[in-house]
């Protein structure tokens, strides 16, 4: 059994998956599988994916879903049903990891503890400069203190970079100490938790069907009912986050959200199995 599962939710982005599994084969830490959770059925995932399971050494499983509109949720469940270890790592199809990505998330798992990372947004003209080349030879995770203090100060977040403070490696526990929150919040595209504790609550509610809150507000909420901790691993676990034109999440989702925090029930119905309760 691999030490962990990274679950990668994808939808037709069959470039930056690419440029992902790229990134997966240069990580400090080996010991993982790895669940591409395609919210639809792209010919391109499906050849790119079977292309990587043939020539790599990467532990790679594909697992698909009709495309019916935005069910990530649905997809993510899955995911966890055909995941082979105890500990889910979850991460977007449009985030490439730092080469100690995985390694972050590993050395400081704790039981009944989610860990909280965060990511750099690049600007599309970064973007497009990612290549495979660019990550084998780690040029992409190389970030220069001048650049993070430049980007820190400049309110206006200049073309060059986004945020890409985030990207700073800080692994002094003294400094992390006055530097992080001791409560973090979850962001869907950067966090890992062990799997019992997402079977608790039965999993991402699939009620969800639109971007925004399912995903990540509404689990840390269902997770805080039974006593979860969060904790921060920002700086630690850094990722690149791809372009795109920023996403409008769903009005009916956050109506929905509403109903779930006023119910303060933990279980939601229609999760890893559909139920009563």
């Amino acid at each position: 059994m691999p030490a962990a599962t990274l679950i990668i939710s994808v939808y037709d982005k069959a470039k930056e998956l690419d440029l992902i599994l790229t990134a997966l084969t240069v990580q400090n830490f080996k010991d993982f599988e790895v669940i591409i959770a395609e919210d639809g059925q792209s010919r391109g995932i499906r050849e790119l994916a079977d292309n990587w399971k043939s020539k790599s050494h990467l532990l790679i499983s594909h697992i698909t879903q009709e495309d019916s509109g935005f069910r990530k949720n649905k997809i993510l469940n899955e995911a966890i049903r055909n995941s082979g270890s105890d500990y889910l790592v979850f991460i977007d199809g449009d985030c490439i990891p730092h080469p100690d990505f995985m390694k972050a998330h590993i050395e400081n798992k704790v039981q009944d503890t989610v860990l909280c990372g965060r990511r750099v947004n690049l600007t599309e003209s970064i973007s497009k400069k990612i290549s495979r080349e660019s990550i084998l030879n780690l040029n992409y995770s190389r970030i220069k203190l001048s650049e993070v203090l430049f980007s820190a100060f400049n309110k206006k977040r200049n073309e060059f970079n986004f945020n890409i403070e985030e990207g700073f490696i800080i692994k002094n526990k003294k400094l992390r100490s006055i530097l992080m929150n001791e409560d973090e919040h979850i962001l869907g595209c950067n966090f890992s938790v062990h799997k019992n504790v997402l079977e608790k609550i039965n999993g991402f509610d699939e009620n969800y069907e639109g971007p925004g809150l399912g995903e990540d507000s509404d689990i840390e909420y269902r997770m805080r009912l039974i006593g979860v901790k969060f904790r921060s691993i920002r700086n630690l676990a850094v990722q690149y986050h791809i372009y795109h034109p920023k996403t409008i999440e769903s009005d009916k989702n956050m109506e929905y959200y509403r109903k779930v925090t006023a119910s303060k029930e933990y279980f939601c119905k229609n999760g890893l199995v559909k139920s009563e309760k």
